[in-house]
């Protein structure tokens, strides 16, 4: 299956709540969930109903996957790494590695509007990664590693509008803005992760 290309805010409807997937809308009154917080096409007698465990389990993982704007089978398969990690807690490993990645570092540091927005920009080759052309939005950063910018790219009006409306964005403590882009100051803490995410009901869907 490929990706989701439908009306973004369907899904934030669908999951009951802001997934921040259309960049300055949704902080903005038009947004879908302020507007019509329903879920798309339930009826009236169904949108009270309690949903039963299986369906928890299935809700959480479907609303972190569409956060990071991923398919099911890229999905599974950083559940299916998460769980490798020897010592460690499944559920704060898979979190560690969504935010490693390249277009989720682009959107935290306020280089994009969207992770839709940086997924693309990152595959439109406008952005280096220790000096090195990286066009692979699934790259994982390490700590210390920097992305920049490439000068060719910075100087296109796009892409400047997109700096001057984001340039009061504060990225996490974990980044470090630099000129053109960001440094990767350390790994993200587990104190520093979104934790309206019940990862331990993503990690008991995979387990069944």
């Amino acid at each position: 299956m490929g990706r989701y290309t439908g009306p973004k805010c369907k899904l934030c409807r669908r999951e009951g709540e802001k997934l921040f997937l259309k960049g300055e809308r949704c902080f903005s009154p038009v947004c879908a969930v302020d507007r019509r917080g329903t879920p798309p096409g339930m009826t009236r007698a169904r949108r009270g109903r309690k949903l039963s465990i299986y369906g928890q389990r299935l809700r959480e993982k479907q609303k972190l996957k569409r956060i990071y704007r991923l398919r099911e089978k890229q999905f599974r398969n950083y559940v299916e790494r998460a769980k490798r990690v020897r010592g460690a807690v499944t559920g704060e490993q898979l979190m560690l590695l969504l935010e490693r990645r390249l277009d989720n570092i682009v959107f935290r540091a306020g280089l994009a509007e969207s992770r839709d927005q940086a997924r693309q920009l990152v595959v439109h080759g406008h952005f280096a990664v220790n000096g090195r052309s990286m066009d692979l939005p699934s790259y994982l950063v390490n700590s210390s590693d920097e992305i920049l910018l490439k000068e060719a790219a910075a100087g296109k009006a796009g892409l400047k509008a997109i700096q001057e409306s984001r340039s009061k964005h504060t990225p996490p403590t974990w980044l470090e803005r630099l000129e053109g882009g960001v440094r990767v100051a350390e790994l993200p803490r587990v104190d520093e992760m979104d934790k309206t995410i019940q990862t331990n009901l993503i990690v008991e869907y995979y387990s069944r």
